[in-house]
């Protein structure tokens, strides 16, 4: 029995770039061996991409569509494409052009001969700015330590995995996704091919500052409580050297009775452990904030509208 490949392909601000993206990657599938779908989730894009994905269903009865009612980010969309993937094995994919789909095969084979149950394509030399190359930097060492992410792998959007993994991370009903968390609290069996990173076709990339801060802020809130204990150490911390650095006041008072209380000492200890504590106090009003926000159940995702969909599922 023929086997099924499911692409998931969130799209946002790629009006020109998706259907190149597309036919590249329909290209690429050795047709022979596996029957393919794909699902491109429009994540309420300020331009026109929903018209070029409404051109793409039309052309290809494969090509399915979700649009979503507002804005919910990329790892929404990715679980509701993942949601609706029928395929024995789920492809991740950008809708820029980066991805060298051009190694799709090689990943597959490598998948099914290893018996891995996802493997990454990892970027020789990523072609981003040094911006966002610093932030994949920050994302990866954040992720060894809250989401035990390997040492030696760095995830990338580019992946393939088997049906049994994606069917375990969309069960994950929490509003705040984070994928590669979902992957490496569910799998130790992983797989990497070395890729070339292309260029962008066009545009530039949709991660703001913001959003890359608030992207950090989920992948080490999500998945573990080390920020919490983080902050008891710092406070057993600061708590161990205000002792001590009482004590030796006292004692230096005693030895030097006329050496002056230094008032700019006093004031720079105060206000570096008032910040501390307000950094620690941040970090629990996250985490009450999350839990809040989802005790009201809002949802990870709206869908709007769908295209080639037998179902009707509206709101996750």
């Amino acid at each position: 029995m023929m086997q099924k490949l499911s692409f998931v392909i969130p799209c946002y601000g790629s009006e020109h770039t998706i259907a190149p993206v597309v036919h590249e990657a329909i290209s690429m599938i050795d047709k022979e061996r596996f029957d393919y779908e794909f699902i491109l989730v429009n994540d309420c894009s300020k331009d026109n991409v929903w018209k070029s994905i409404t051109k793409l269903v039309e052309e290809n009865p494969k090509i399915k569509a979700i649009s979503f009612a507002a804005n919910f980010g990329q790892q929404s969309a990715l679980l509701a494409g993942f949601r609706h993937a029928t395929g024995d094995f789920v492809i991740s994919m950008d809708d820029d052009g980066q991805a060298p789909v051009e190694s799709l095969n090689e990943m597959i084979d490598l998948l099914i001969e290893k018996d891995y149950d996802i493997v990454y394509g990892c970027y020789q030399q990523v072609k981003q700015s040094g911006f966002r190359r610093f932030g994949s930097w920050l994302n990866h060492k954040m992720a060894i330590w809250f989401s035990n992410c390997p040492k030696d792998l760095f995830p990338t959007s580019f992946y393939v995995a088997r049906k049994f993994l994606i069917e375990e991370i969309t069960r994950f009903e929490n509003c705040y996704a984070y994928i590669s968390g979902l992957v490496f609290r569910t799998t130790r069996n992983i797989g990497r091919v070395y890729v070339n990173h292309r260029s962008r076709i066009e545009g530039s990339s949709g991660y703001t500052l913001k959003r890359l801060i608030g992207l950090w802020v989920n992948g080490f809130t999500a998945f573990s409580v080390k920020p919490l204990r983080l902050a008891t150490f710092l406070g057993f911390g600061f708590s161990f050297a205000g002792v001590v650095y009482g004590i030796y006041v006292i004692v230096s008072k005693l030895i030097h009775p006329d050496t002056p209380v230094g008032y700019a000492s006093i004031m720079a200890t105060i206000l570096f452990i008032g910040g501390v504590l307000m950094f620690i106090m941040g970090m629990i009003g996250e985490y009450i904030g999350r839990i809040y926000i989802n005790q009201n159940k809002s949802p990870q995702y709206v869908i709007r509208q769908k295209l080639n969909f037998d179902d009707e599922d509206d709101i996750r």
